[in-house]
């Protein structure tokens, strides 16, 4: 009998072990196809939120850099205690402006944030309030289709006037026009001149801001004197990397800071933000599928069971074979096989089932928040997935099949 029949043989040998017991094979399987499809779709749900945020990113504009205060060794969490820090003042707003300091920079705009009450009549919502310059709608790609945006001399003259996210308008006023209304922010009355929507989807929250003169959010709502953010647009995308420089040797001026390692001061382009985003994604995404593949040891270790099982069943069968001439090296196939048909069959629904369910949480997910979710299968997750799955079939089934490769064939045909 020639090699390739062996191998056919042992093949529908396994094929019929494993549907003689269905329930077995089942279970055995199902465990394999939820840690495969655990995998593939937290990896296709991290990437898909990583090209949503980069998408929303890329939205304001390559040709604008971010400052904030903070330290830059903190990363991102310098960041989250920016709201803490006083650093970027009315003078350093009037040195980037200055056009020696920072000659490739067309526009600069302040901004400060906080949360505020907003109320029209008995109606009360709480809202992000954005205090900034006359430059705001430019800045971040807004739009004003009803209305207006306030002016630089409204922004000087501390004026109250609001410009509302579309979501305010539609919490506070419904269907009512709201132009030339009143709206109290915390005990302070504005005159609303303007409805804004923003030009990407809702991920940041912009539709349900306010957006107001920083000088009168400064005066008369937060009561600070100091900025939570300045935008500096370039006058090209080839411009920034050298504003940047000017931006940090203008800043560094200004505060007395001759170590760059003392900054007190960060100052990001769009692709500082998307590498930060994608690396940080990237690690969670990295660290959930790697706890969705301790399901597939469990399913490891319920393979190895299940084999062992079999082989304790199938003593007197394989007693019999080698008594007809099968040798160890037969005995150890035909059981290596069976474990890496079950897995691999398990890999192989395992990726069609995280397929259909990535497909299905980015269609829920986007119906339930409005924020349209992109489809992404990942491909490299279902390729590690059935790579992982087989090599679990080898790694359990080994030691059972030499098990049953072992048994002497006179006691395996005594066996009872």
């Amino acid at each position: 009998m020639n090699s390739n029949l062996q191998k056919k043989d042992l093949i529908q040998m396994a094929r019929q072990a494993l549907t003689t017991h269905k329930g077995r094979t089942f279970m055995t399987i199902l465990g394999v196809v939820i840690g495969i499809g655990a995998i593939i779709i937290v990896m296709s749900v991290g990437s898909s939120a990583s090209q949503l945020i980069v998408g929303e990113v890329e939205t304001f504009g390559a040709k604008n850099v971010f400052v904030n205060p903070g330290k830059p060794s903190e990363g991102l969490s310098g960041f989250s205690s920016s709201f803490l820090i006083d650093t970027l003042r009315l003078r350093d707003i009037k040195s980037l402006e200055n056009k020696y300091n920072v000659p490739d920079a067309v526009l600069v705009n302040p901004s400060v944030s906080g949360s505020a009450s907003v109320a029209y009549e008995s109606d009360t919502r709480y809202s992000t309030l954005l205090g900034s310059g006359a430059q705001v709608f430019n800045v971040y790609n807004l739009s004003v289709p009803q209305g207006r945006s306030f002016t630089q001399e409204e922004v000087d003259g501390v004026a109250q006037v609001a410009v509302l996210g579309k979501n305010v308008v539609k919490d506070l006023f419904g269907p009512q026009d709201p132009i030339g209304q009143k709206v109290k922010i915390k005990d302070t009355k504005f005159k609303v001149i303007g409805v804004f929507a923003s030009n990407n989807s809702a991920l940041f929250g912009i539709d349900d801001m306010v957006v107001i003169p920083y000088t009168t959010a400064q005066q008369k709502i937060l009561g600070i004197r100091y900025f939570h953010e300045v935008v500096i647009q370039a006058r090209s995308e080839a411009a920034v990397p050298i504003m940047v420089e000017d931006i940090k040797r203008t800043l560094r001026d200004n505060h007395d800071i001759d170590d760059p390692t003392k900054d007190d001061f960060i100052v990001s382009t769009q692709e500082d933000i998307i590498k930060s985003v994608q690396s940080v994604l990237g690690a969670i995404t990295a660290f959930l599928a790697l706890v969705a593949a301790i399901s597939l040891v469990v399913g490891g270790v319920g393979i190895m069971n299940i084999m062992y099982v079999s082989v304790t069943e199938r003593t007197r069968e394989i007693g019999l074979r080698k008594a007809l001439g099968a040798t160890r090296k037969d005995i150890l196939s035909q059981f290596l096989i069976e474990a890496v048909m079950v897995t691999g069959l398990g890999g192989i629904v395992g990726v069609i089932g995280g397929l259909i369910l990535t497909a299905a949480i980015a269609t829920v997910a986007s119906y339930a928040t409005g924020i349209q979710f992109p489809f992404v299968f990942s491909w490299q997750g279902a390729l590690l997935g059935l790579v992982v799955s087989i090599g679990v079939g080898l790694l359990f089934g080994i030691f059972p099949a030499r098990q049953a490769a072992k048994k002497s064939p006179i006691e395996a045909l005594r066996y009872e």
